[in-house]
């Protein structure tokens, strides 16, 4: 067989005869020139007695240096006894099919719950799901492909708050658990589930009923709370004041202790925390529900300062100038309770109950915690129609802390 005489990018450039060309440099190599004067690479070979054309682009977008070297790449797939054009065709389908399973978790998740909905006894029952989800999975995990998830990630959600909030973390890995195996059942995932217990985590962490709770804020479980709360309002004090309103607004023990009076829109029923005493550095707008109210009508009442919760030992030169009251002030009080509970631990107790025992949006108990939010819902928060369901949510909070609302598994709808 005739060696095909090497054509450089010049000879190249200025042939125009319809059909395949033969350039040289690679067996088989050829520019292809149609009736209507485009051009494009063609590779000819032969499997067996059947003779093949395979497409390496069009010319002049891929060069002619471009085209010798994907041909060189297809003739050694031939020398291996690999077909290049059904080699090509199986990584499309390969690509195809992985894009067809490529959903990540949160996506799983949510097509999870719609799936299973409809069979659950109460309504509550998938937005405590999604609110769960939402709330210790999705930051570690939402965005990434279920098909990529091991064993660490699970582990980066559920350690954290193993020991501290045991009864929601076993119950977040069981959820997780489901959503792994729906994904392997609709063959998004081939792996067996790094959420299940048995053979895995039950090896790593502690069983739940064996746990000894620690934590950095150790936080009342919601179902003692009524209780708590009931105790609390028969002790007196600036210190027990201030711990009620904190709990009925799930404030951040700073933010209580330093409110002053012209914070206060007692009319609209409404706080405004300033940027300076927020932990992200923005004003926040807290929802108040008639309970906090009346404590703040109460404190009125023998207002001697700027402070609204201040501190008992004032000056003796000029009483007004009472000091800020400290934190141990209120964790005094809780251990005089024998609570073993710190301030900032009702936040969490509030969040724990937002997620588990009402359907509440998540992001409005975010918004009622002073989290961070999606800009859509920070936009729709000034428009001020969060402010009206976080007045709804705070004033559920309010019955269920003072004991109104039983914890009877009910749904508590935003």
């Amino acid at each position: 067989m005739t060696k095909t005489k090497e054509l450089g990018a010049l000879a190249v450039a200025n042939i125009s005869k319809r059909g395949i060309n033969f350039v040289g440099g690679v067996r088989g190599l050829g520019l292809n020139v149609t009736m209507y004067g485009s051009r494009s690479w063609v590779l000819r070979y032969q499997v067996g007695k059947k003779r093949r054309d395979m497409g390496l682009g069009s010319y002049p977008s891929v060069t002619l240096a471009e085209a010798r070297e994907r041909a060189r790449a297809a003739r050694s797939k031939l020398s291996l006894g690999i077909d290049p054009i059904e080699d090509s065709r199986a990584l499309r389908s390969k690509l195809l099919a992985d894009q067809s399973t490529a959903i990540t978790f949160d996506e799983a998740a949510k097509k999870y719950v719609e799936a299973q909905e409809h069979g659950w006894k109460n309504a509550k029952h998938a937005q405590q799901w999604r609110n769960t989800i939402e709330t210790y999975a999705t930051p570690v995990m939402g965005k990434m492909l279920i098909r990529d998830i091991g064993l660490p990630q699970v582990l980066q959600v559920l350690e954290p708050i193993w020991r501290e909030k045991t009864e929601t973390a076993s119950r977040l890995r069981g959820r997780m658990d489901s959503v792994f195996d729906w994904a392997i059942a609709r063959g998004y995932r081939t792996q067996l589930s790094p959420a299940r217990w048995k053979g895995l985590l039950d090896k790593l962490l502690p069983a739940p009923g064996k746990v000894a709770k620690v934590g950095h804020h150790p936080a009342l479980p919601y179902a003692q709370l009524p209780d708590f709360m009931m105790a609390l309002r028969t002790h007196e004090g600036v210190g027990s004041a201030a711990l009620q309103f904190l709990i009925l607004t799930a404030c951040r023990s700073g933010e209580v202790r330093g409110a002053r009076w012209s914070e206060f829109d007692m009319k609209a029923g409404v706080w405004t925390v300033p940027a300076e005493r927020m932990k992200a550095g923005k004003e926040h707008r807290v929802a108040l529900s008639p309970a906090a109210v009346a404590i703040i009508e109460h404190q009125r009442l023998n207002r001697f300062s700027d402070l609204v919760f201040p501190s008992p030992n004032r000056s003796k030169s000029d009483p007004s100038e009472a000091g800020m009251l400290s934190d141990m002030t209120l964790s005094a009080v809780l251990r005089r309770m024998k609570v073993a509970a710190v301030p900032h631990g009702f936040r969490s107790t509030f969040r724990d109950w937002c997620a588990e025992q009402t359907d509440y949006p998540n992001e409005v108990a975010e918004m009622a915690l002073a989290h961070a939010v999606p800009n859509k819902v920070e936009a729709a928060y000034r428009r001020g129609d969060l402010l009206q369901k976080r007045h709804r949510l705070m004033e559920d909070w309010a019955m269920f802390v003072m004991g109104y609302l039983a914890n009877n598994g009910e749904a508590v709808h935003g």
